[in-house]
């Protein structure tokens, strides 16, 4: 590979660094007024609430003013990947004939790259071989793609692209979940909303897509669950832990509510919002060793 996964991130990386975008994501998206957010904004309007120095002039407050949604969107990098790399500095806004080929761009680019975060992820559950060979040349492939002009990313179908990368993802999910016992439950695009999940067995459970909005996982063990793409806005995760839960990444997380006592995996960070240190102890199932097998 041209390069490492997990010891050098492409190019600009996948975390999203502000400073170095254009406001990509307050402008390029459609945002519809509900609960998430407080207004309606049609696609390539810039959001009122941005600065002329492309920073959130609400940043501070946003779930206070009305826009939750804002708070747990991840671009994985690719607003400045786009405005650095691919538009070479140029901000839309002294050049505003870029914009339009600029925000379509911004909306293959940030499914590429969370692609790359993905594959990544993937890679570093440590598959068999074969399996790694084949996540590799997805990577790579993937990598390549950010690096081509607009008007190749515009052209782009990301959708399709990405529906023949998923099932890879899936496989290198259910074989992490297989690795030194049985898999758990298949659960995959179940409908949970609001569900008490307390007594629910979830080690190594299969929950990609699944709809956990509101769901009560409170010192639910979520040890090797792959948590793909499920939605966990709302779900409250006190006490659970998911120390080794697989593909968790940081919005996800943003979304819910915690505690102090919820367990996280390496390199996500406690949301600002969640409780404070408890001193309840977290309840735990014996017996099982989440890294070392069932």
């Amino acid at each position: 590979m041209s390069e490492t996964p997990g010891a050098a991130p492409p190019a600009d990386g996948l975390r999203a660094d502000c400073a170095r975008c254009f406001g990509l994501c307050c402008v390029a998206p459609a945002f519809s007024a509900s609960a998430d957010f407080a207004i309606d904004k049609p696609a390539g309007r810039p959001c009122p609430n941005l600065g002329a120095d492309s920073r959130c002039g609400i940043h501070a407050d946003l779930r206070d003013r009305g826009f939750p949604g804002c708070t747990v969107f991840d671009c994985f990098g690719a607003g400045q990947r786009v405005a650095q790399v691919t538009f070479g500095g140029r901000d839309w806004r002294d050049a505003p004939q870029t914009a339009a080929l600029m925000f379509d761009t911004f909306a293959v680019m940030r499914p590429l790259h969370e692609l790359l975060w993905y594959l990544t992820e993937a890679l570093a559950t440590r598959p068999s071989q074969p399996l790694r060979d084949e996540l590799s040349v997805a990577y790579d492939e993937t990598q390549r793609l950010t690096r081509e002009p607009a008007e190749t990313l515009r052209a782009l179908d990301v959708d399709a692209y990405r529906g023949r990368v998923n099932p890879l993802l899936s496989r290198a999910g259910d074989a992490a979940r297989s690795r030194g016992g049985r898999p758990g439950v298949d659960r995959r695009g179940a409908h949970l909303l609001g569900v008490d999940l307390r007594r629910a067995d979830l080690r190594r459970a299969n929950l990609r897509g699944a709809l956990l909005i509101g769901a009560d996982l409170r010192g639910v063990e979520l040890g090797l669950a792959d948590l793909t793409g499920a939605d966990l806005r709302g779900a409250d995760l006190r006490g659970a832990d998911l120390s080794t839960s697989l593909f968790l990444h940081q919005a996800q997380l943003d979304a819910a509510r915690g505690d102090g006592r919820t367990a996280l995996p390496p390199g996500r960070t406690r949301p600002g919002h969640w409780s404070p240190l408890s001193l309840t102890p977290l309840r735990r199932r014996a017996g099982f060793r989440a890294r070392g097998g069932g």
